[in-house]
């Protein structure tokens, strides 16, 4: 697949069929590994998370959290219930990846995770980027095991999408451009 059309097609995608293999895994792990970085420090690392009750743990903890929101202009406390719901749901069949960083390097592991997403569409795979904030956040670190010094930068959800995903509304091309001044 030529390099444009990989950024035409990535998505997110939140439902899979299935994970990834360990072949897939290592592949776009070693890309996201090829990402440049501050100072060339490499600091990401990547725990893969394989035992389903952890999994588990993490995707409950995102339900948590996504609970917290406020309903957005138009939409109900229950629809918000909803979107947590899914959330959590999501995990399923996915492989799943949390990206950690060292020494408050984030703009490194968002370069690798952005390497990983990309590589996932050329394979034919897709990739859904998990955050966290506040106590859940704290939480899966703790969960994970991660010492002192790093911390959680996102979980990554990877595998064979489930159907055709679609893409989403775009702002106009340029619109976010400014020239000097906002």
């Amino acid at each position: 697949m030529e390099f444009h059309e990989v950024i035409e097609k990535r998505r997110t995608s939140r439902i899979f069929t299935q994970g990834v293999t360990e072949a897939q895994l290592r592949t776009l792990l070693a890309t996201g590994a090829k990402a440049p970085s501050s100072g060339n420090k490499q600091s990401w690392e990547f725990i893969v998370v394989e035992d389903r009750k952890l999994v588990d743990q993490i995707a409950e903890l995102k339900y948590q959290y996504n609970r917290k929101f406020p309903p957005g202009p138009g939409e109900s406390q229950r629809e918000v219930e909803e979107r947590a719901r899914n959330q959590k749901t999501w995990f399923k069949n996915a492989s799943v990846v949390a990206v950690c960083t060292q020494g408050g390097d984030v703009a490194s592991a968002w370069l690798a995770v952005g390497n990983i997403s990309l590589t996932a569409v050329a394979d034919g795979l897709g990739s859904g980027i998990i955050g966290f904030g506040g106590e859940e956040k704290k939480a899966v670190e703790t969960l994970l095991g991660l010492p002192a010094g790093y911390e959680l930068v996102c979980v990554l959800k990877l595998g064979v999408p489930e159907g055709p995903v679609t893409k989403p509304p775009m702002r106009p091309e340029f619109s976010w451009l400014h020239t000097n001044i906002f």
